[in-house]
């Protein structure tokens, strides 16, 4: 049986990917700070009090998962908050780092020991980190940290690529989650089985690609 690991799997992308995985009949290991009873009900394994900007916290899930091949890495913890020319907070604008860049580096540096040949790791970015995409503005620290994001992810995906460990760069769409006050245009479990989709396509050719869930390929 394949093993999944998620964070942020206790409610909404990340719960819907696993819920969806569970289904393709992967073992799931859910990666939260608090759990839920719907990933509870999923899960085979739930590992509580992770918050992933904490290098003590995430040396905590390597010791917990240290004997746990892992199939597929799926990044998904983010935060969402805004940032206005004029008023811009710069400490909103660490934080979303924190959580949005620096974390998927951390977990996945954390946990390439339990990769192996043929395992993959999905990053959810999102199409905001798109430079050539912008023509809004706005959002800086959000725009600024899924950029990051995706460096880091195509860097992890040329680092990997020896190892024969896959990544991918994945836009969910523009969901309908507690981020943005459900007001997106998808629901969760949509965009969780175009995700799926694309990882089941992601090969070390593709590696390093940045897509949206329905299969489109996004500009840098």
């Amino acid at each position: 049986m394949k093993t999944a690991v998620i964070t942020g799997a206790n409610r909404g992308i990340g719960l819907a990917l696993a819920e969806r995985l569970s289904q393709q009949g992967y073992r799931i290991i859910g990666v939260c700070r608090h759990s839920s009873d719907e990933l509870n009900a999923i899960a085979e394994q739930v590992i509580e009090n992770i918050d992933v900007t904490s290098a003590e916290a995430v040396t905590q899930l390597q010791q917990a998962l240290a004997d746990t091949p892992i199939d597929l890495l799926i990044n998904n913890a983010g935060l969402l908050e805004d940032n206005v020319l004029g008023s811009i907070d710069f400490d909103s604008i660490q934080r979303m780092m924190d959580v949005n860049a620096y974390a998927p580096l951390r977990v996945t540096e954390a946990l390439v020991a339990n990769l192996k040949p043929g395992s993959k790791v999905g990053m959810i970015t999102s199409r905001m980190g798109s430079i050539a995409d912008n023509t809004s503005g706005g959002r800086y620290g959000y725009r600024a940290s899924k950029a990051a994001l995706n460096a880091f992810g195509k860097s992890l995906a040329e680092d990997l690529k020896p190892k024969e460990i896959a990544v991918a760069l994945l836009h969910p769409g523009y969901v309908q989650t507690r981020m943005v006050g459900f007001g997106g245009l998808i629901a969760p479990q949509e965009a969780a089985d175009g995700l799926v989709a694309r990882l089941d396509e992601l090969t070390l050719e593709n590696s390093g690609s940045f897509w949206h869930s329905n299969g489109e390929r996004l500009p840098w």
